[in-house]
């Protein structure tokens, strides 16, 4: 069986100017040798700029988001077609905020993975449960759920990822314990090979949740996590490159 390649992922989220590209470079230049691909998704405005920053390089560059449509009148939008023309190679799709926020659909979200497949874009696909749905005993059935309505058949064949990010844990510290994490993953890649067969079994799928240096190695070690999407940890290289050092 094909094992999946590890990704690292920076999700900037709403943070970075111009100068935050100071610490993408630091990220390039500390990389060394990891068995992981990794990228940085930063803001909207500085795709392009972090993409020719970073040319020729080992981290790859991705957007955080993207319409499901390739243009038209859908003001402040961007498309996953001018992602790729900035020099994107990936975007997340359906992360928790944008599901929660913007009250995104498992059906929006697979038109934007849909999207990203049409613009040449790996999509990562986000998953996960809220507190109250883990409390309630639901979180295997949550997310298993919103696999199988995010991920739209055209990805048979197609490289993907998909995250893994429990509502309750990103930014508050909290963290699942490992026996959690590996339960929730096992019955993704379930579905993941029920879905795709040989595709489902080489798609990595990432932790995202408060990932930080001091907790990577024993998250990125876990069975069938295979990577981590980084929020806040990854502004900061020091951290980012700590967190990239687990696997």
């Amino acid at each position: 069986m094909t094992q999946p390649v590890p990704l690292i992922a920076g999700n900037w989220k709403m943070n970075g100017l111009a100068a935050a590209m100071d610490e993408a470079r630091a990220v390039a230049a500390g990389l060394g040798a990891t068995p992981a691909r990794v990228a940085i998704c930063p803001p909207a405005t500085l795709v392009e700029r972090l993409a020719r920053a970073l040319a020729g390089g080992a981290v790859l560059v991705g957007g955080q988001d993207c319409h499901p449509k390739a243009s038209g009148a859908f003001t402040g939008d961007v498309a996953a077609e001018m992602l790729a023309d900035a020099g994107a190679s990936l975007v997340i799709v359906g992360h928790s905020e944008r599901r929660a926020g913007y009250g995104e659909t498992d059906a929006v979200v697979a038109d934007k993975a849909r999207a990203a497949l049409r613009a040449g874009l790996e999509p990562i696909v986000c998953v996960g449960e809220t507190l109250a749905e883990r409390e309630g005993g639901r979180a295997l059935a949550v997310v298993s759920e919103q696999a199988r309505g995010s991920l739209p058949a055209k990805l048979a064949g197609r490289d993907f990822c998909v995250a893994y990010e429990p509502v309750w844990a990103i930014g508050t510290g909290l963290t699942p314990t490992t026996p959690q994490i590996e339960e929730v993953h096992t019955a993704i890649r379930a579905v993941l090979v029920e879905m795709f067969g040989e595709t489902g079994r080489r798609a990595p799928i990432l932790y995202g949740g408060s990932v930080k240096p001091a907790n990577a190695a024993e998250i990125l070690h876990a069975a069938e996590v295979g990577g981590a999407l980084v929020g806040g940890a990854s502004l900061k290289a020091e951290d980012f490159l700590g967190i990239i050092r687990g696997v």
